[in-house]
């Protein structure tokens, strides 16, 4: 079966075509140029971008796969989590695609697709696993336990750790897309240079709070500029990193811990953090637990993931009616 993916949840336009479980293409179309000058994605900008370029990329994708739109046999398309408006303009123009050219088409949960990257590369584990998807939008904790079949475990109570990467690197006063110019300066810094607080909550919870760590670095930064001492960008940096990254893989490991699983996943766009799969190799391997996460461009926001969930979605509980809509929370869980 050849099933063609488009993602639309945020400010990447995506399309990939894959066959049963091999990736013929995958296109993706980066807004973070254009957003870059407002530190952070514009929704009304990010939809109309899209409305730009999805015909393109969807164009590409099928000719770097060699295939015409007639070989096509389901299409699937992000239904949410996400911005309403890049949303609709990837889902409608799917649904509109299949009812032109009369093949099934089924929503995908973003959060599913993230969930299911990491068999899109060589290594696949097996089921049941602890997921962390982990983004500027999400951390979650969850249980897969098929391609279908998730359980929320776990979720961020404010903002989400890729979020306050980005809040962080804007506070220094990094370039945006934050994240990965936080960690790129975090390289050469000292990671024990501030003890910056880690946020545990109450028992056993695998909840997330990271807006009270994001609270003391900018205390630390304007008590710095209180006595006119420079800021140690790169000390900071790799400070706050630690802290994030100790919390993601310790109510990780306590998550798998906690329900007998051996197998434990990263997905989303901060699982591509170098030092967040250095320490969960580390710690994995001392708890007798199996990592995995998928290649760095399966991290971030992409296509293929989402042809991957709705082929086996679609295996399982057929197509989708036509008159669904998206919708802004994830339904998982």
């Amino acid at each position: 079966m050849r099933v063609l993916g488009i993602e639309s949840s945020c400010d990447d336009t995506a399309a990939a075509v894959l066959e049963d479980h091999r990736i013929l293409s995958s296109v993706l179309n980066c807004q973070d140029s254009i957003h870059a000058k407002f530190g952070g994605v514009v929704p009304e900008l990010a939809s109309r971008k899209h409305l730009q370029f999805i015909n393109a990329v969807v164009e590409n994708a099928l000719s770097n796969a060699g295939i015409q739109l007639s070989d096509i046999d389901l299409i699937a398309a992000t239904q949410g989590p996400g911005l309403i408006g890049s949303l609709l303009v990837g889902f409608s123009y799917a649904k509109a695609f299949a009812h032109v050219r009369e093949i099934p088409f089924v929503g995908v949960d973003h959060m599913a697709g993230h969930i299911l990257s990491v068999f899109l590369g060589e290594e696949k584990p097996t089921f049941p696993y602890i997921a962390l998807i982990v983004s500027g939008g999400t951390s979650s904790i969850f249980l897969a336990e098929e391609f279908h079949q998730f359980r929320l475990l776990g979720r961020t109570r404010d903002d989400a750790a890729g979020e306050a990467f980005d809040k962080v690197a804007k506070l220094l006063g990094l370039a945006y897309p934050g994240g990965p110019n936080v960690s790129a300066t975090a390289v050469d810094g000292d990671p024990r240079y501030v003890r910056f607080p880690r946020a545990w909550l109450e028992g056993k919870s695998l909840d997330f709070s990271f807006s009270g760590l994001k609270t003391a670095v900018l205390s630390h930064v304007k008590q710095q500029k209180m006595k006119n001492a420079g800021l140690q960008l790169s000390d900071i940096c790799a400070s706050f990193q630690e802290a994030v990254v100790e919390v993601l893989v310790e109510k990780s490991i306590l998550a798998a811990q906690t329900h007998n699983i051996f197998t434990l996943v990263a997905g989303g766009g901060v699982s591509a953090n170098k030092r967040l799969r250095e320490v969960f190799t580390k710690r994995c391997h001392e708890e007798g637990i199996t990592f995995h996460a998928p290649e760095p461009e399966y991290c971030t926001d992409n296509a293929a993931m989402i042809a991957f969930a709705g082929y086996h979605k679609f295996n399982k509980y057929g197509a989708h009616e036509r008159d669904q809509d998206v919708y802004s929370r994830s339904q998982l869980g």
